[in-house]
């Protein structure tokens, strides 16, 4: 009989350690370390040399997440094309090659914002865009179509849009004054 009781009084104490548990961990809640996109960018404070092609984007600087680095990536470019008069299509981004980038942070390289700087002047010259021109970069995935559209920039993009005004001296003989 007292092992009946004994037998009992186990099984219910069992039973009673296998009811509904609490949903919460015990313990001090974890907050992620890096909020946002993989990677932050900033605009380089000191001047910018001034680039023969008539436009020159500021340095760009970058802070990578860590747990999330790339080993490539590429450089969209958007300007405000608001201003242009045209019948045809405006294009009003270049979406760069693939280029190395490496660490948690550092800066593009010159090259980078050079064949930047090359392409805005192309564009600005073709539509015969002077003066003060908001200008936006985003870092992207390597593997970003240079065709991409809106959808496929904001699912493979790595970082926000940072925003800039550039000065672009369009010396063009077919653009009025």
């Amino acid at each position: 009989m007292r092992k009946a009781i004994l037998l009992a009084m186990g099984a219910a104490l069992f039973l009673a350690g296998c009811g509904p548990q609490t949903k919460e961990a015990p313990g001090i809640p974890v907050t992620p370390r890096w909020k946002g996109p993989a990677y932050r960018l900033v605009f380089d404070t000191k001047p910018a040399k001034p680039n023969p092609v008539g436009v020159t984007l500021p340095g760009i600087q970058f802070t990578a997440n860590p747990d999330a680095l790339e080993k490539r990536a590429t450089l969209v470019v958007r300007y405000d094309s608001s201003g242009v008069k045209s019948n045809s299509l405006v294009i009003n981004q270049i979406i760069l090659a693939p280029f190395d980038i490496s660490g948690t942070g550092g800066a593009l390289s010159t090259d980078t914002i050079d064949i930047a700087d090359k392409g805005l002047a192309h564009l600005f010259t073709t539509y015969c865009i002077k003066g003060k021109v908001k200008v936006s970069v985003l870092l992207a995935r390597s593997s970003l179509n240079p065709n991409a559209g809106d959808g496929e920039i904001d699912d493979k993009r790595l970082s926000d849009w940072l925003s800039a005004d550039v000065l672009f001296k369009n010396t063009h003989p077919g653009c009025k004054p």
